[in-house]
């Protein structure tokens, strides 16, 4: 199946598998659809809680993005839904602009996505440094460990207290450390204990099932004063409805930046569950479709009262190990929480909310990654550490946005000034053929001077032309170009300028061995004709030569 196809990779399972094959395959994927969404349940609504948004909306976002990501998408085993990467930014949307502002840039964020898909850019996603995702999933872990410390602690708020970013909810902690509740603490360690302890007890049965129904259950009958959702939150156990919201251009264009955030977002993180997901399939997946589908997941998301999405990695793990292998499984996934939305919701308004807490504490640890964020500590050079440190204290201390802007922007610096320094541009005085097998050197002529540059001519190293040189006897310079694979505009006047010097003092200026690009270049800026076309020979022995040949012509003249 082509890679870069738009064309959701559902429809060519069904077209090119085997019908028997299918046929077996279905009812393994309805039961791992139905595994995934008891993993999926008590995280959709504790990431909704901690977006700032109410439980149901988590569920919402499972559901219709769950759904049509599923179907249209380019994984074979992807499931969708909210994550812990959009807490932090959801939750500062909310606090600042409210539900129309969050409806806005969520829809902004499908429409990005869509495009990036349709052109075909799901590839570029690999230009961003691992060191920068690395540094902003680390810092959104730690930011979403910070806004668990009021549930866990049982801590409560004087009304009117604001707590949109890192900073404000740690002043907050620490002004209301004396609400301080036991009993809440209780059950939240109690909670941890679980979700720690349970996977050697079963991998079948999720622990934060097992959490949410321990702990929705020891605060009645230990009777225990500690809140539970329904005692913060009003749910609505209904269907998901359309809502076309109002939205003014005012609007659009106060969210575009948020917009375009979620979108970078989901789309590294969707693409990279996938390649995860290839890995433990032997699979491959279509990046291109999965950020079309992925678009139309949150634009339907926005619409349904539902929050960004895009791919798990646990949930999608968890399909793969319950024996998931198609787009059913993900399907299956969300009309089960449907089920469950619509039967069983008022049962959530019995979970502590320390429990909750708990369960996004877990997740932030998972998704922290602190096992790269070391080795890299450890291991990489002293730039990448640095926008590895920096792009992970901006993502607390500020936001998303200006983390990855910063940390992109460092990075393209330290790549110029490495890519800068291979670049070197050395003069001969001796030579040799290429292809001769006498390794004793011949002296170049004396009119005749040979510089070499090895390595990409672009901006950060135009000024190493400038130690291009000639002597009042010199009447022929050739570059040997043999080495430079790339030319940009500046390189290429640094070239222009070079030739005007050479003019100016006389000298003959002639180049050998210009690759495709730099050649293609020059030919394009007029550069070839200026200089001469004869002037351009296939390799240093033919320069020299084309040049010796001019010495012997002006001598007999």
């Amino acid at each position: 199946m082509q890679r870069d196809k738009i064309k959701p990779i559902l429809f060519s399972i069904i077209k090119h598998t085997d019908k028997e094959e299918l046929r077996r395959q279905i009812p393994k994927d309805i039961v791992s659809g139905i595994v995934v969404a008891v993993v999926a349940l008590p995280l959709s609504i504790a990431l909704a809680i901690a977006s700032g948004v109410a439980p149901e909306q988590g569920l919402y976002t499972a559901i219709v993005a769950g759904f049509l990501i599923a179907l249209f998408g380019g994984s074979r085993v992807q499931i969708s839904g909210p994550t812990a990467a959009f807490a932090t930014i959801v939750s500062g949307i909310v606090a600042t602009d409210g539900l129309d502002g969050l409806i806005a840039a969520t829809i902004i964020a499908g429409v990005i996505l869509m495009l990036m898909g349709l052109l075909k850019l799901g590839t570029l996603i690999r230009f961003v440094p691992f060191t920068i995702t690395t540094g902003f999933t680390a810092g959104i872990a730690v930011t979403i460990v910070i806004g668990q410390i009021k549930d866990l602690l049982g801590l409560t708020y004087p009304a009117g207290t604001v707590t949109i970013d890192a900073i404000d909810k740690m002043t907050a902690v620490a002004q209301n450390i004396s609400t301080f509740n036991a009993q809440a603490l209780i059950v939240g360690v109690v909670s941890i204990v679980i979700l720690i302890a349970w996977p050697k007890v079963s991998k079948r049965i999720p622990g934060s099932l097992v959490a949410v129904i321990v702990g929705a259950a020891m605060v009645p009958l230990l009777g225990l004063d500690v809140n539970t959702i329904g005692d913060l939150y009003t749910i609505n156990a209904g269907l998901p409805t359309l809502h076309v919201p109002h939205i003014s251009l005012d609007l659009l264009r106060n969210e575009l930046a948020n917009g375009f955030t979620i979108a970078l977002l989901a789309a590294i993180e969707s693409l990279l569950s996938c390649v995860v997901a290839d890995s433990m399939i032997s699979s491959h997946h279509r990046c291109n479709m999965e950020l079309v589908a992925q678009g139309m997941g949150n634009i339907g998301s926005a619409l349904f009262g539902g929050i960004p999405a895009t791919g798990a990695i646990a949930r999608t793990a968890a399909n793969v190990r319950s024996g998931g292998r198609t787009p059913i499984a993900g399907m299956v996934h969300a009309i089960v929480l449907l089920a469950v939305l619509v039967f069983l919701m008022p049962y959530a308004a019995l979970i502590p909310m320390p429990t909750i807490a708990a369960i996004l504490l877990q997740v932030a640890y998972n998704m922290s990654g602190w096992h790269s964020f070391a080795h890299l500590c450890a291991t990489a050079s002293r730039g990448a550490i640095a926008t590895l440190l920096l792009t992970f204290a901006l993502t607390i201390v500020f936001d998303l946005v200006t983390a990855i802007g910063v940390g992109m922007v460092i990075t393209v610096v330290l790549f110029m000034k490495m890519v800068s320094e291979e670049t070197e541009v050395k003069g001969w005085k001796y030579y040799c053929d290429d292809d001769s097998q006498v390794t004793t050197l011949r002296e170049l002529p004396k009119s005749v001077r040979v510089y070499e540059i090895n390595g990409p001519m672009f901006f950060g190293m135009a000024d190493r032309i400038s130690d291009i040189s000639v002597k009042e006897f010199t009447k022929y310079l050739i570059i040997r170009m043999r080495g430079v694979p790339s030319l940009d505009a500046t390189g290429m006047n640094a070239l222009e300028n070079l030739y005007k010097y050479c003019s100016e003092n006389g000298v003959c200026l002639i180049f050998s061995h210009a690759n495709e690009q730099p050649m293609k270049t020059m030919e394009h800026a007029g550069f070839v004709d200026l200089v001469g076309k004869d002037n351009f020979r296939a390799n240093i022995d033919d320069a020299i030569e084309y040049a010796t040949k001019l010495i012997e012509e002006e001598e007999q003249a």
